[in-house]
């Protein structure tokens, strides 16, 4: 099982009241998430302990330039973003190095898999 892990606890309002429904990544990340992909959706640390939100299913996996993010991607990520600006400010505090308007993102889109208790 792989995971979509969010660092800051400033997510999980917004994981779990499905208003963050995408994450913008540095890089292709094709090789790591593909459409049909069930992950577990986690908080924490690199290297620490990371607390299991949901499961969630990849919907779609989009590579393109920063430069090329549409707004509904930027708002899919972050509701409180709505500028390429904004994500590129910070994808730069996250990556610790300037993110270039040319720079290779990955948009993960997700949707939560409802887990009930089986019928008996």
């Amino acid at each position: 099982m792989f995971a979509l892990n969010f660092y800051s606890p400033l997510f999980t309002d917004q994981l779990r009241k499905g208003r963050k429904t995408a994450t913008i990544r540095l890089g292709d990340k094709r090789a790591k998430y593909s459409r049909g992909q069930l992950v577990w959706v986690t908080i924490g640390h690199r290297r620490g302990p990371r607390q299991r939100l949901f499961t969630a299913i990849i919907d779609e996996v989009t590579v393109k330039r920063v430069s090329d993010l549409t707004q509904r991607e930027i708002e899919r990520d972050n509701p409180e973003f709505r500028l390429v600006e904004d994500v590129q400010q910070f994808l730069s505090h996250i990556y610790s190095r300037p993110i270039d308007l040319d720079d290779e993102v990955t948009i993960v889109d997700f949707s939560e898999v409802i887990e009930y208790p089986p019928l008996d």
